[in-house]
């Protein structure tokens, strides 16, 4: 695909979906619900997306929509109790089903029995249903709504059998693989679900040989998708036809890195200061900025994704379609303490939410839900610290990044859930935004399974009555 700046990538996308939104008549009959998750996408990160993006006064495409509202999350042990941080299977699923389990799961109860997703629930019904996301297309999220697994780490006929992680050993699924009469790995089950948008990274699972001898390509392309690598092969490709894009071999690169990739650091401290908390001098880490990452030059937008996906819905179809967008590096890049990488997602989400908005306009039946999975690490603090003036040295004992805004001034951005190599996920609801507010079934407050309720009762015209409550 010709690289062209994100701007003017954005603007020609802008105006295919015009065109095409012209050329189809809008019936009334179909409905589509177009479901965006920012993986990782609390309220910490929604406000360093507005600061960075559109200033401390400014407003998000995300604060224009009538509708907000707040998300509890839910998580069980294997053993059924309250855990109250989540991780993205466990809550994908919840979202996907409408069922709480238990943290690794994929469309799975704690029992390990299969739960039937939504977008099942819409392939069944005659609906379309595309899944895209700036992840792997096997990672958690995009998995939960096709797929069922005992562990999210069962990716591929590899990985099902064993794995290991940063050389930690990952749960393996040997009653889902194929050689054991189960479903298969993540990769085989979407190549076999009957998706009509399949659009991430994974390529390096295109290669791996199933327990029955043939390759997941060919698997896929037997069950009627037409695989692709590179983003400009969608010129030639018939719009009717059901695809799966896989455009890196794992996760899609990000827009952003800081300066020269710095990212959040410890502060340094003087020998002094190892003698003694009220001795020594405290060196803050230096100011950074927001600049474009060279290895994502080649990387197709998560907008540039989410138009093709709703060209492809929509053309030629009464149905309607369930769509699940995911900027997945909100999440990835707060792992990594990178700030800039996360903002630079948060900006993706924008755009696709800004053409999804666009599509809505001219399919009055659209519904789009904005929501997160979990919440993250990153927290912004006071810059400099209250107590700067403190004649002692003060400073967070976690990673700080000091990101100079657009508007002149200092964010600064604090990671500290761990002294590992990757933060954790934290524990608090995270927000809702929603472009309709007639849906009996949307309520300022929700935990993340009624969300199943709310997008089945807007497909198929179920629970009108609204989630149950406890």
């Amino acid at each position: 695909m010709t690289a062209h700046p994100p701007q003017r990538r954005l603007l020609i996308c802008f105006i295919s979906l015009l065109f095409s939104a012209i050329a189809l008549a809008d019936t009334g009959a179909s409905k589509n619900v177009i479901l965006i998750i920012g993986d990782g996408f609390d309220d910490q990160h929604v406000t360093m997306g507005r600061n960075y993006l559109a200033g401390m006064s400014g407003m998000l495409t995300l604060d224009k929509l009538p509708f907000r509202g707040a998300v509890q999350v839910e998580t069980f042990s294997a053993a059924g109790q309250p855990v109250y941080v989540a991780d993205s299977a466990n809550t994908a699923t919840a979202i996907a089903t409408g069922a709480i389990t238990s943290i690794g799961r994929v469309g799975t109860d704690i029992q390990d029995r299969d739960l039937p997703t939504i977008a099942e629930q819409a392939i069944a019904s005659g609906l379309r249903v595309g899944l895209v996301t700036t992840s792997s297309i096997t990672d958690a999220t995009p998995a939960s709504f096709l797929t069922h697994v005992s562990s999210r780490s069962c990716e591929g006929p590899e990985e099902i059998l064993g794995s290991t992680y940063y050389g930690v050993p990952q749960p393996t699924c040997p009653q889902d693989a194929l050689q054991n009469n189960g479903p298969g790995s993540i990769i085989e089950q979407l190549a076999v679900s009957g998706a009509h948008v399949l659009f991430g990274g994974g390529e390096k699972f295109l290669g791996q040989i199933t327990a029955r001898g043939e390759s997941v390509r060919s698997l896929a392309e037997r069950h009627g998708l037409r695989v692709l690598t590179e983003p400009g092969e969608l010129e030639n490709l018939r719009i009717d036809q059901a695809v799966m894009g896989l455009f890196d071999s794992e996760n899609l690169e990000v827009r952003w890195r800081g300066t020269d990739g710095r990212r959040a650091a410890l502060t340094e401290t003087s020998w002094l200061h190892q003698l003694s908390d009220y001795l020594g001098e405290a060196k803050e880490p230096e100011l950074m900025a927001c600049e474009p990452n060279p290895e994502f030059e080649a990387t197709p937008e998560l907008a540039f994704m989410t138009h093709t996906a709703l060209r492809r819905l929509s053309t030629n179809n009464p149905q309607g379609f369930f769509l699940m967008v995911e900027s997945a590096s909100i999440d990835k890049q707060s792992h990594k303490r990178n700030p800039c990488g996360s903002i630079g997602e948060v900006a993706q989400l924008e755009e696709a939410l800004a053409l999804s908005l666009e599509f809505a306009r001219q399919h009055s039946n659209t519904l789009i839900i904005v929501t997160a999975d979990h919440a993250q690490s990153a927290q912004i603090l006071p810059e400099p610290s209250h107590y700067s003036e403190y004649p002692i040295p003060i400073y967070s004992p976690g990673h700080t990044a000091r990101l100079r805004t657009r508007e002149g001034s200092v964010m600064r951005i604090n990671y500290a859930t761990n002294n590992g190599f990757s933060e954790e996920h934290t524990g608090a609801n995270v927000p809702l935004f929603a472009n309709r507010t007639d849906q009996k079934l949307l309520t300022p407050f929700l935990r993340q399974r009624d969300l199943h309720d709310v997008i089945a009762a807007f497909l198929f015209d179920e629970g009108a009555s609204g989630p149950v409550k406890d």
